[in-house]
């Protein structure tokens, strides 16, 4: 081991000799070099190699090289790079691949590697390990278009890159990523040549003696990739992206009108290309330079109208909820665009409720869609036909629960006489487990619009629920309603009827405790009292409630003497880390601090 140690070390001396020779590093910087170099080497040769060891000497290199760099720059000697960083670059790849060695699995090693030969190696050497890598991990695709992008941009040659792609293709034969990045790399190289063409047209020099192949810079090798894309992955989606790449490169209209035209004869049945149809109109090439805003709007007004009809076209022919989603969203996305123009902005409105009427009466409106409608019918105004919508979209999704709230949230903002018998709706028809949203939301309209008998008979209906976190919930809203209407008396005494009545929440105990500290003389056997019930059922997991109550103690009304038996209680009650940090929290009490 020694003996390999003294070898390599040995054949460093030389490059050090000469940042010694040309004034680059003292004689002294040259030794601690040399020093720490043989340290990091023997690290290398442990019986039991480490990874970290191998990361370590990498950096340290490259570390050197960044300061040989520096240097150079500073005084200005360019010279002798051979002889001083090719070298260091040498050994660095051959510490790589003794790692790497051992290591074939780490990927983020082998990008350490390339990414360190981008920076420094030559652009041979970035080839071959970029072909060990893809030996060592042929199934990850993301290595291949790494690699074809390296050889593309780095390398400059796209040969190399055509021929990773092919290879990547023969081990991920559909995988949509290495086609959509094969069929940009053939674009970007066509696009290159063309401008190296225009560069020698413009320069008077004949193009005659270069070969410029009228089929690749048109594109025709982008063409074969789309065409064999598309025979082995199929589906809108993925041709669309293709298309959104081939709209990129202002060379490509005829490869453009293929991709069009393969979609509307093979794909008339999917609802994203008449989508795509549609919203190309808006996109289309203007006429006009309009310099008025009305001008503008008018065209716009025009565009969108023409998305309709191709929106209605589809809808002849594919009557399903996703074709009414992508039309309605379409509408949607023009209604909420912001513009000046009143006459515009009321077209938006009235074709998006169109549109949605349209597709209710189709029973194939989206559940989602019903809370934009509503919204929009509530901020024009339209009360009696948003109640109408309501109701209507609960009869359709009656085991929705996201239905069933906005619906009755709808009706009780438009105090329509229609929530009481919708509620009662409601709990006949979602899963009891899910339906406390709609007990909560029923206690807090019932307590403003229904008399003092209904509130109760809703409330001990509510109490008996066998929903756990129904009663639990309702016991907490209950005794808010005793209290406002009743005062403490009545508060009292429906928390005295509940607090023997599992299950609870810890507000319901935190409630009592408020509503007895708002009273005039609050009496401290009572807060004790609740304080007690609360720690029965939360203080093995909630320190809260023990650091109020000991401040509860040391308040005047209080017994600080019994401040020391709850710490105590509280430290064996508590659990894991509750009761560190409980303890945290007493002893920066105890000091002040809080």
């Amino acid at each position: 081991m020694a003996d390999i140690v003294q070898q390599r070390i040995e054949d460093r001396i030389p490059a050090l000799e000469q940042l010694e020779r040309i004034g680059l590093f003292t004689n002294k910087e040259v030794k601690s070099m040399l020093k720490r170099s043989t340290a990091l080497e023997y690290k290398l040769h442990r019986p039991v190699q480490s990874k970290d060891d191998f990361i370590a000497f990498v950096q340290y290199e490259i570390n050197v090289l960044e300061l040989i760099k520096k240097r150079r720059a500073r005084i200005g000697y360019h010279f002798k790079r051979e002889e001083i960083e090719y070298p260091i670059i040498h050994g660095v790849n051959n510490v790589f691949r003794r790692a790497l060695t051992k290591w074939q699995e780490d990927v983020q090693l082998w990008l350490s590697q390339v990414a360190f030969n981008k920076k420094w190696g030559t652009k041979t050497q970035l080839s071959k390990v970029l072909s060990s890598m893809l030996a060592i991990h042929p199934d990850k695709p993301a290595l291949w278009m790494m690699a074809a992008k390296c050889e593309m941009e780095d390398r400059n040659s796209s040969e190399s890159a055509r021929h990773l792609f092919l290879r990547a293709l023969r081990f991920h034969p559909e995988n949509e990523k290495v086609y959509q990045e094969y069929f940009r790399m053939e674009l970007m190289h066509a696009e290159k040549l063309r401008k190296q063409q225009q560069e020698l047209v413009e320069a008077k020099i004949d193009v005659g003696e270069y070969e410029f192949s009228p089929e690749i810079i048109s594109g025709k090798l982008a063409e074969v990739v789309y065409r064999d894309a598309t025979q082995k992955i199929k589906g809108v989606k993925f041709i669309l992206s293709l298309l959104k790449i081939a709209t990129i490169f202002d060379f490509t209209k005829e490869l453009q009108d293929i991709i069009h035209q393969d979609l509307q004869s093979h794909y008339k049945d999917d609802c994203l290309m008449w989508d795509f149809m549609a919203t190309r109109e808006l996109d289309a090439t203007i006429a006009h330079d309009f310099q008025s805003a009305r001008g503008s709007a008018i065209d716009t007004e025009c565009r969108e109208e023409r998305c309709c009809v191709i929106y209605e076209e589809a809808l002849k022919s594919l009557n399903t909820e996703a074709m009414w989603t992508c039309y309605v969203t379409f509408c949607l996305d023009r209604y909420k665009r912001r513009t000046n123009v009143i006459k515009l902005k009321k077209q938006r409105k009235e074709r998006l409720l169109r549109v949605l009427q349209s597709a209710h009466d189709a029973m194939l409106l989206e559940e989602t869609f019903y809370k934009t409608w509503l919204k929009v019918l509530m901020s024009e105004g339209e009360s009696v036909y948003a109640v109408q919508i309501a109701i209507t979209a609960t009869q359709r999704f009656s085991k929705s629960i996201e239905v069933w709230y906005l619906s009755l949230q709808t009706l009780v903002k438009l105090k329509s006489a229609e929530a009481g018998h919708l509620f009662q709706e409601a709990l006949k028809h979602v899963n009891s487990k899910e339906s406390l949203p709609l007990w909560e939301l029923q206690a807090d309209w019932t307590m403003t619009s229904t008399t003092p008998e209904e509130t109760e008979a809703f409330f001990q209906k509510g109490l008996l629920s066998p929903v756990p976190v129904v009663s639990a919930a309702m016991k907490e809203k209950y005794l808010e309603w005793s209290y406002k209407t009743g005062g403490y008396k009545k508060a009292r005494k429906t928390f005295t009827s509940l607090h023997e009545h599992r299950p609870f929440t810890k507000a319901f105990f935190v409630k009592m405790i408020h509503i007895e500290k708002e009273q005039e003389s609050p009496k401290m056997s009572n807060l004790r009292d609740y304080y007690e019930r609360a720690i029965r059922e939360f203080g093995s997991s909630d320190e809260d409630l023990w650091m109020n109550y000991i401040k509860e103690e040391l308040n005047g009304h209080g017994n600080p003497e019994k401040c020391g038996n709850l710490h105590w209680r509280a430290i064996k009650i508590l659990e894991g880390e509750s009761a560190d940090r409980f303890s945290t929290r007493y002893t920066l009490m105890q000091t002040g601090h809080i």
